[in-house]
């Protein structure tokens, strides 16, 4: 099967950052797929990255190498890996980029071997230098484990606990994290109670708050046809009551 590399970053089109990784990518390995799955994220918001790759990477084929390029600390102490988990591997820096994505990974190893990185490596230009080149080594065929030391993850996301809106999507739905619950179940969020889960947006009129469960399996908040996030003044990391005893995502 041909190889298929994956890239997420908070580099926008304006510019010629995500080009620069393809031909670093390309001119290793030509033959193989590459697919964006997105450059939108919001600049430096390594949570919203680690979202849309819980997102998208479930639903690729097994042995996809995906790079996730969100990195403020770029060139500082942070480390460069490469993780292993459900049958995929993922490049790129370790910040919490992965936390929802990976959050119990099998292996984990720095990028610390000279032919995973360009000869000449930009302290603040990683994603070229070291990532885009660690995944054509990957897509190549080469073991993870020859990327450099077996390590762990010690980047976390900075998640407050209990049950929260974890993601703002761009249509202004809020997603939680909390696991689906029974159809009678109320929700609770910025004093507005919403009774029921529904199972679709036409369960309620236009422009009415709607419960439902999400295509992640949790519980998410939606106005039909409007903004969640906008009607009731809510973002990530606001709080979310549910008057059954459900577990967190």
């Amino acid at each position: 099967m041909q190889a298929i590399v994956t890239l997420t970053s908070d580099f926008g089109d304006a510019d010629g950052y995500v080009g620069a990784m393809k031909g670093v990518i390309l001119s290793c390995a030509p033959g193989l797929t590459l697919v964006d799955i997105t450059h939108a994220v919001p600049r430096h918001d390594v949570a919203a990255a680690a979202n849309a790759l819980a997102d998208a990477a479930p639903w690729f084929p097994a042995g996809t190498v995906h790079v996730a390029v969100v990195d403020p600390g770029v060139g500082g102490t942070r480390a460069a890996v490469v993780v292993a988990a459900r049958g995929q591997l993922f490049v790129g820096p370790d910040n919490g980029i992965f936390d929802l994505v990976a959050p119990r990974p099998d292996a984990v190893y720095a990028i610390a071997e000279p032919d995973f990185h360009r000869a000449a490596v930009s302290a603040t230009f990683h994603g070229r230098d070291v990532f885009a080149a660690t995944a054509a080594q990957l897509a190549l065929g080469v073991r993870p484990a020859a990327a450099g030391p077996a390590t762990t993850l010690r980047g976390r996301l900075e998640l407050a606990a209990g049950n929260r809106v974890v993601h703002v999507d761009r249509f202004g739905n809020l997603v939680t994290n909390i696991a689906g619950a029974a159809a009678g179940a109320s929700v609770r969020i910025a004093g507005r109670a919403i009774a029921g889960v529904s199972r679709t947006y036409e369960s309620v009129a236009v422009g009415e708050l709607v419960a439902y469960v999400g295509s992640r399996g949790t519980i998410e908040i939606a106005v039909r046809e409007g903004s969640a996030a906008e009607l009731l003044g809510a973002s990530r990391g606001t709080s979310v009551e549910i008057d059954v005893e459900v577990g967190t995502a």
